[in-house]
């Protein structure tokens, strides 16, 4: 919210040397975030010229320039020739000369310089060079502005403070829980909060209509069945000024402010109403009387009706979205936009203010389902006082009386509505008790009156009646919260609160962060993707076969191109490296922990009932909407390309292999607290012989290998690219409860290799198996060493090295007992597989 600061001292007093920075640190202190200083960043000198006369000089160009002379006052020079390139003023017209030495917008310095033949001495300005505006078409006019006289415009006057243009604006953050804050009469009333400065209500007027309202003009609310017990339209006041004359000029101090508070100028009789609502914080809207029909009626859309709105497009309603209709039909989208068949225009001569509250969550969904946020559906959605519109109308038909010359007629309309606030209970201590600020009675009184509440005192403490601007305060914590504010943020300790036992992280929670942080200590990068993707990457990566997978599309995909959820994390993998590689970084090492969505076959997902807003959804509804979203568990992948070691001196660079990815696994497995036994696959996206099966106490729960070319191709990929995925929640549930394991032996080992023959369909994983079961306690690890297949052996067999490692818990063992144990194992081999020791 923009307030001008001379609009801000009309209704509180601040001080006559207060920055801007001084009132942004004020409202700080009550709970406003400062935004920014807005200003018209220029500098003078800015005087009242009037012109003496011109002679126009066509030019080869084809433009016509006009050498003037023009009177800016004795003290500044007397008369001074310009050249200006605009034909809108006249001989006699009084007009902006910025003289040199001044600095306009952007920034743009003024010098006297030679130009089109002749020396000009200074510039004749446009609104739009001033900063009032975007009408940069010709010369600002005083005369159009009604200081053409002597009295109001002097000639040589300072015209920086003639048009206002010494004033500047603070910007404030306004939270959504506080719309009464949109409007200067809010945060004026905030600032005499934080200062005790003394605060006067723009609202306090004493209008016979508000006890005795205009009648004449029928007005009615059509809302029979109210969407989810909601009337669309509470109050609703109209009023009548006949003659208007919308040709007159703004006032320069109304465009001034308009403009400061953001808000372009676009006509007095829509200046005013625009005025009014910065003011006020009520939203107002003018008819052009003679394009109504008949009375005015608030309703419900029907579904499939249309209406064109003041930006030129016609808009498909729906059926909650609350309209402002007459005889013929919609004319407007009730706090939100007018329409444009009655809209106000220079032929305007009778205007119908109207001035309504409305639905606050009917206007923030009809806002959000058209598109269409405004200045009002911003107010009106946050709540308006409901003591306002009377109010309002009124000071908008005075304005249009006063300066578009219109007669404010006893015609008009209105519907009302009690305001009846119920009372919060506010129980004495309990203010101190959750601050943590020992507050007496007196300050906590003292606090709620200065808000605007009423406060009555009971036995167990108050009853609090909120003022009816502050929607926000429902209950006893919000009113604590304001005897907070008022008294002041600084006040409330800084103590930071022992947690509850049993909080903090989940079992999941922990354990994939430990996984996480496992890759990134192994020098991973974690590198998170958008979970979107193709039905064709689903289904090659999504399964070990690569057929057709069910996968969930979504509605209203960011990328039309990629409009499914992902089955796999692989394929967001792939399009970061090449990102990566096409900058130039071929050596990487990556993974992302990440949901995955996994729809199950013949079931559809979704739904198009979409609760309502402001509703707590009912367990059925709940479970309904559950039930519409597929299975997501979460997954950790990893990809490995170009060196794994680069090329250092006296060292050539090591090529990353599956050796690197399946590091990368051991890491997952460890951290998590499982084993992860691996075993050759085949998959439909992974190289032939190249693929490895990944499993947790025979449960599979992922793969690991190296890309087909094809697919590394596909991806723009050159060289190998190895990948491997888990599913992390599969892992994390085998783990099963950490336990502390015993200590270790602090006897020597005894390590020992052994070579057996098999058959080459043999698996690794089951011959270690088979020696494990055979050699009993003592055999405390053993790895795989050596696969030899080639001069030496039978046809079909191939040749498994392991190397073993024997300890026991409570004496050194001998070579022989070592020995025995090996040979335990490698009879059980030798019964399961045919294994034989290699000679």
């Amino acid at each position: 919210m923009r307030v001008p600061l001379s609009w801000l001292r009309e209704y509180v007093e601040v001080p006559a040397d207060a920055a801007p920075e001084d009132i942004l640190a004020a409202l700080v202190t009550v709970g406003f975030e400062e935004e920014d200083v807005h200003g018209f960043d220029l500098t003078g000198p800015i005087v009242v010229g009037r012109v003496v006369s011109f002679e126009p000089e066509p030019q080869s160009n084809g433009k016509t320039i006009r050498w003037c002379q023009v009177d800016v006052g004795e003290a500044n020079g007397g008369v001074r020739g310009i050249v200006c390139g605009a034909g809108n003023f006249f001989e006699g017209d009084k007009v902006v000369v910025t003289l040199p030495g001044a600095v306009l917008p952007g920034p743009f310095p003024i010098a006297a310089r030679k130009t089109y033949g002749h020396v000009s001495d200074g510039m004749i300005a446009s609104a739009k060079e001033l900063g009032l505006g975007d009408e940069h078409s010709g010369i600002l006019r005083l005369t159009e502005l009604g200081l053409d006289s002597d009295d109001d415009a002097p000639v040589g006057t300072d015209a920086i403070a003639l048009l206002g243009l010494d004033d500047a604006a603070i910007d404030v953050n306004v939270t959504p829980d506080r719309g009464y804050a949109l409007s200067v009469r809010g945060i004026a009333r905030e600032y005499s909060h934080a200062t005790g400065a003394a605060f006067r209500d723009p609202g306090l007027r004493e209008f016979d209509e508000l006890e005795h309202p205009a009648t004449g003009f029928e007005v009615a609310v059509d809302d029979a069945e109210p969407i989810r017990g909601r009337v669309g339209a509470s109050e609703f006041a109209v009023r009548v000024v006949s003659g208007v004359d919308p040709t007159r000029p703004t006032p320069p101090w109304m465009v001034a402010r308009l403009t400061l508070a953001g808000i372009r100028s676009l006509g007095v009789l829509i200046d005013i109403t625009n005025y009014v609502m910065l003011e006020l914080g009520n939203p107002i809207h003018g008819y052009d009387l003679d394009k109504l029909s008949g009375g005015i009626t608030v309703r419900r859309a029907t579904p499939g009706e249309k209406l064109t709105t003041l930006d030129g497009k016609e808009r498909t309603l729906d059926r909650e979205d609350l309209l402002i209709t007459d005889a013929s039909g919609p004319i407007g989208l009730a706090g939100v936009m007018g329409g444009g068949t009655t809209e106000m225009s220079g032929e305007t001569r009778n205007v119908l203010i109207e001035a309504a509250i409305f639905d606050t969550v009917t206007i923030a969904r009809t806002a959000r389902r058209h598109k269409l946020p405004s200045e009002a559906s911003r107010r009106f959605e946050r709540g308006v006082d409901p003591l306002i519109p009377f109010v309002a109308a009124r000071r908008v038909a005075d304005l249009m009386v006063d300066l578009a010359g219109g007669t404010l007629e006893p015609t008009g309309g209105a519907l009302f509505a009690e305001v009846f606030l119920e009372a919060i209970e506010l129980p004495r201590g309990f203010v101190p008790g959750l601050i943590g600020v020992e507050y007496s009675d007196a300050e906590i009184v003292t606090a709620l009156e200065t808000i605007g509440a009423e406060v009555e005192a009971t036995d167990a403490g108050w009853d609090v009646i909120p003022p009816s601007w502050r929607p926000d305060l429902t209950d006893k914590w919000t009113l604590a919260e304001e005897v907070a504010r008022i008294h002041g943020l600084d006040r409330v300790p800084s103590i930071l609160p022992t947690p509850p036992s049993g909080r903090g992280l989940t079992e999941a929670q922990q354990g994939r962060r430990r996984v996480a942080n496992a890759l990134a200590a192994a020098g991973f990068v974690e590198t998170p993707s958008f979970p979107f993707t193709t039905r064709e990457r689903n289904d090659l990566h999504g399964s070990a076969s690569g057929g057709e997978l069910p996968s969930v599309k979504l509605a209203n995909p960011l990328d039309g191109q990629a409009p499914f959820l992902r089955r796999s994390l692989v394929p967001g993998l792939l399009q970061v490296a090449h990102r990566n590689v096409s900058r130039g970084l071929t050596d990487l090492a990556l993974f992302e922990v990440g949901a995955v969505f996994l729809p199950e076959p013949g079931v559809t997902y979704g739904t198009e009932t979409v609760p309502p807003l402001a509703v707590r959804p009912d367990d059925a509804t709940l479970e309904a909407l559950n039930a519409a979203i597929p299975p997501q568990p979460r997954h950790v992948a990893v990809l490995v390309a170009g060196n794994a070691a680069p090329k250092a001196a006296g060292r050539a660079a090591v090529a990353a292999d599956f050796s690197d990815v399946l590091t990368a696994v051991a890491a997952v497995g460890t951290s998590a607290g499982v084993e992860i036994e691996v075993a050759q696959t085949r998959r439909a996206a992974l190289h032939p012989g190249r693929a490895a099966e990944l499993t947790v106490a025979g449960a599979v729960i992922g793969y690991a290998g190296e890309l087909h070319p094809d697919v590394s191709a596909n991806a723009d990929l050159a060289g190998r690219v190895l990948v491997a995925e888990l599913d992390l929640d599969a892992v994390l549930a085998s783990a099963g409860e950490r336990v502390v394991v015993a200590s270790l032996s602090g006897y020597p080992a005894a390590t020992q290799d052994v070579s057996l023959v098999v058959p080459v369909e043999v698996t690794a994983r089951a011959l270690a198996e088979a020696l494990t079961d055979g050699a009993g306690d003592l055999l405390e690890s053993l790895r795989l060493v050596d696969d030899y297949r080639g001069t030496g052996l039978p046809e079909g067999a191939k040749s498994l090295t392991f190397a073993l490692r024997f300890r026991a818990d409570d004496r050194t063992l001998t070579a022989a007992e070592a020995t025995d144990a090996k040979l335990a194992g490698v009879s059980v081999a030798a019964e399961r597989f045919g294994a034989t020791i290699r000679d």
